[in-house]
C-alpha cells in the first residue's frame, strides 16, 4: 500500500478567490486549510478579503488565470512548502462577471473559460489535485412553460452565439473540458451547478437584483421589477452555497455534477415587498420589459445535493436580506456609478 505524507493541514488553491462567493470561501476553507487565494481584480475586490492578509494560512497572489501560475517559485509561498506537499484541492471560481459592464469583460471573459480552466487543470494534473468547478445555472437555458425544476440529467440549452456566449458557451466549455481531464488523467473533478445566490460582499451598484432593490430602497427611488406581478426566481445565501460546495467536493470520486441553490420559487414582488418593510422605505414598486437576452431561469432540482451531501439552504430570506441591507448601508458611500 502507498504510503501518502501527512499533513496538518492541506493546501487549497481558489481562484477568484477575492470575488463575492470566493471570498466567503477562503474564509470558509480556513477553518482547516492553508488558502491560497489568485486573483487580479477584473471584477472583484481587495476589500472582500483585506480581512484575511493577516492569517498565517492565508496568502494572495495578484495573478491573471490566463496566464500560467508557478507556485513552487513563488516566494510569499514558502510556508506553504508547495514543492513539497503539494496542492490537495483546487476551487475554481475564477471568471469575470458584471452585469452593468458585461461587455467591457468579453474577452476576458472567454479566454478565462478556455485558457485559464486549462491553465488551473494542468496544475491538478501536476498535483493530482481534486478540483471543483463552479458552474451556473445558465446551462439550463430559459425556463420552459411546461418546467419549473432542472435536475443535473437535463440538457443543456443555450445559445452560444448570443452577446453572453462568452459566459454562457465558456461554462459549458468549461465543464466539457473538466469532465475531458478526468476521462484522460484520472482527476477526480467536481462541478457545482450553481443558482441565483446573494449575500454581503455583492457588487453594488453592477445591475445586482437584490443589491440594486436595497440601495433603491434605501434611497427611496422606484423598485424596478424586469417581468410582471408574476416574475419569480429562488434565493439562496452565500453561506449555504459554500457550504455545499465545501461539502460536494469531500464526497467519492464517482459524484461530479450537483445542482446548488434554493428550491424554494419567490415572487420578485414579494421579495421587493419585504425590502420595503425591513428599510422602512417610501419607494415604489413599478415593473419593466425584460432586457435584450433576458433569461427567466428556472429552478434547481436539489434532490442529489440533499441526498448525497445532506445539504440544504438554511439561512432564512429575512436572515439574509437583513445582512444584506447591512452591508449595503455600510457600502454604499464607499462606491459610485
Amino acid at each position: 500500500m502507498e504510503n501518502k505524507p501527512i499533513f496538518d493541514r492541506k493546501n487549497v488553491l481558489v481562484t477568484g478567490g477575492a470575488g463575492f462567493i470566493g471570498s466567503h470561501l477562503c474564509e470558509r476553507l480556513l477553518k482547516d486549510s492553508r488558502v491560497i487565494c489568485v486573483d487580479n481584480f477584473i471584477t472583484s475586490s481587495l476589500s472582500n478579503i483585506e480581512h484575511l492578509l493577516q492569517e498565517p494560512n492565508f496568502e494572495f497572489i495578484n495573478h491573471d488565470i490566463i496566464q500560467p501560475l508557478d507556485l513552487e517559485n513563488l516566494p510569499e509561498l514558502e510556508r506553504f512548502k508547495v514543492r513539497f506537499q503539494g496542492v490537495q484541492e483546487i476551487y475554481h471560481l475564477a471568471c469575470p462577471i458584471s452585469k452593468r459592464h458585461f461587455d467591457d469583460f468579453k474577452i476576458a471573459t472567454v479566454l478565462t473559460n478556455s485558457v485559464g480552466i486549462k491553465n488551473v487543470l494542468d496544475l491538478a494534473v501536476k498535483y493530482r489535485s481534486k478540483m471543483l468547478y463552479a458552474s451556473s445555472s445558465v446551462l439550463y437555458g430559459p425556463r420552459q412553460p411546461d418546467k419549473q425544476y432542472y435536475s443535473e440529467t437535463d440538457e443543456c440549452h443555450i445559445n452560444h452565439l448570443t452577446s453572453r456566449g462568452a459566459y454562457d458557451e465558456g461554462k459549458r466549455f468549461s465543464e466539457a473540458i473538466m469532465q475531458t481531464y478526468a476521462d484522460v488523467y484520472g482527476l477526480d473533478v467536481k462541478i457545482a451547478r450553481i443558482f441565483r445566490t446573494y449575500g454581503p460582499r455583492m457588487k453594488i451598484f453592477d445591475g445586482n437584483l437584490i443589491p440594486d432593490m436595497i440601495l433603491n430602497a434605501l434611497d427611496n427611488r422606484d423598485i424596478v421589477i424586469t417581468g410582471s406581478e408574476e416574475t419569480r426566481t429562488s434565493l439562496a445565501f452565500v453561506t449555504d452555497i459554500v457550504d455545499g460546495m465545501v461539502r460536494l467536493m469531500s464526497t467519492p470520486v464517482d459524484i461530479t455534477l450537483l445542482n446548488l441553490g434554493s428550491d424554494q420559487e419567490l415572487r420578485l414582488v414579494s421579495v421587493a415587498q419585504k425590502i420595503l418593510e425591513m428599510t422602512g422605505s417610501r419607494s415604489q414598486i413599478r415593473f419593466d420589459l425584460p432586457f435584450t437576452h433576458y433569461v427567466e431561469a428556472g429552478m434547481p432540482d436539489v434532490t442529489r445535493a440533499r441526498d448525497i451531501l445532506g445539504w440544504i439552504p438554511l439561512v432564512r430570506l429575512d436572515d439574509g436580506l437583513q445582512k444584506m441591507i447591512d452591508f449595503s448601508k455600510s457600502h454604499r458611500n464607499l462606491v459610485s456609478f
